[in-house]
């Protein structure tokens, strides 16, 4: 059992930045892959950034290559997602999930954990 706490979320202006915490609680953190999902209002939870398990490969969607970063610490139990250059259209609840042993899938219904979510809110 997982349990996932995301922190970091909050308003910011177009073009600044946030960077997104995710606390996991239980046993074995790093025997699971992590990833990032959002979902906006009336829309399907998307892809946002993953790590496989074995921490070596990263994975991001088209529309934050390059901008965003995760990062994980197993030592503190925590995944993170630096998001720079944000936009208006990166406005949505941010998920943190955990997937035992996974590779990094792109699909959330990989994922077993979730968090609770964190709002990102990007004006403009």
């Amino acid at each position: 059992q997982v349990q996932l706490v995301e922190s970091g979320g909050g308003l910011v202006q177009a073009g600044g930045s946030l960077r997104l915490s995710c606390a996991a609680s239980g046993r074995s953190f790093s025997d699971y892959a992590m990833g990032w999902f959002r979902q906006a209002p009336g829309k399907e939870r998307e892809f946002v950034s993953a790590f496989s398990w074995t921490g070596v490969n990263t994975y991001y969607s088209d529309s934050v290559k390059g901008r965003f970063t995760i990062s994980r610490n197993n030592a503190k139990n925590t995944v993170y997602l630096q998001m720079n250059s944000l936009k208006p259209e990166d406005t949505a609840v941010y998920y943190c999930s955990a997937d035992h042993y996974g590779s990094g899938s792109r699909d959330p219904l990989r994922y077993e954990y979730w968090g609770q979510g964190t709002q990102v809110t990007v004006s403009s």
